[in-house]
């Protein structure tokens, strides 16, 4: 198949701005899949996804990655190519996670919250381990509750540097309120007949990552008692 001479996509504008930032010259190519393409953009991890994968709130989103290798990355003017192929942000999307109401105004605060946070950034395996994803979820849902939690950000932010690069991302994504579609459309559809039906779209993500971000989300949500916004 012959390489097509440009890749349109979409991206959220935090992935379009930073991309608008970053220094030209090489990425380094963090992971390469038949669907997705992750790289190390100045320290953070941006994505490369077709409408196969995962669309992380990090990715730069395309149809299709057929005939792309993956194997060279570099930034021109605040435009990512891939082995000589510009990928073009032609469509802004919405990462946000919807609104909740939080009736308790504050989560139950931890034991010890660094510790509590410790134990599971970096725990598991693969790209995306399963305590940081319990702690996506969780995060994501008091962003959505319109509750800071500093000094879990914090703790977070200090042991990033125990994790994967796109974990740490994600975390940041996380903690920016920026979650996947699945993970929006279950916190859209709690209360509703369709919440069922949501969570197992969830948890069907990656190997456990939906599972571990469903499981952090119901824990915050046990804490901070919430209901759809009206």
């Amino acid at each position: 198949m012959n390489p097509p001479t440009r890749l349109p996509a979409a991206a959220s504008r935090r992935v379009r701005d930073r991309l608008g930032r970053a220094p030209d010259g090489p990425l380094r190519v963090v992971h390469r899949g038949p669907h997705s393409i992750y790289l190390d953009l100045d320290g953070w991890c941006l994505g490369v996804v077709d409408a196969v994968a995962a669309q992380v709130p990090c990715a730069l989103r395309t149809t299709s990655l057929a005939g792309v290798p993956g194997d060279r990355a570099d930034l021109r003017g605040g435009v990512l190519h891939l082995d000589g192929i510009p990928v073009t942000v032609g469509r802004m999307v919405h990462v946000g996670v919807p609104a909740l109401t939080a009736s308790a105004g504050s989560p139950a605060p931890a034991q010890d919250p660094g510790s509590w946070v410790a134990r599971l950034v970096g725990a598991g395996d693969g790209l995306t381990p399963y305590g940081d994803d319990v702690l996506c979820g969780w995060i994501a849902i008091h962003r959505a509750a319109g509750v800071a939690t500093p000094v879990e950000d914090a703790a977070v932010r200090a042991l990033l540097h125990r994790t994967t690069l796109l974990s740490a991302t994600l975390l940041d994504c996380a903690m920016h309120g920026e979650v996947l579609p699945e993970f929006a459309a279950w916190v859209a559809a709690l209360g509703t007949p369709t919440e069922r039906a949501a969570s197992v779209a969830l948890e069907a993500i990656g190997h456990t990552s939906g599972r571990g971000m469903l499981e952090g989300a119901r824990q915050a949500l046990t804490t901070l008692d919430t209901a759809v916004a009206a």
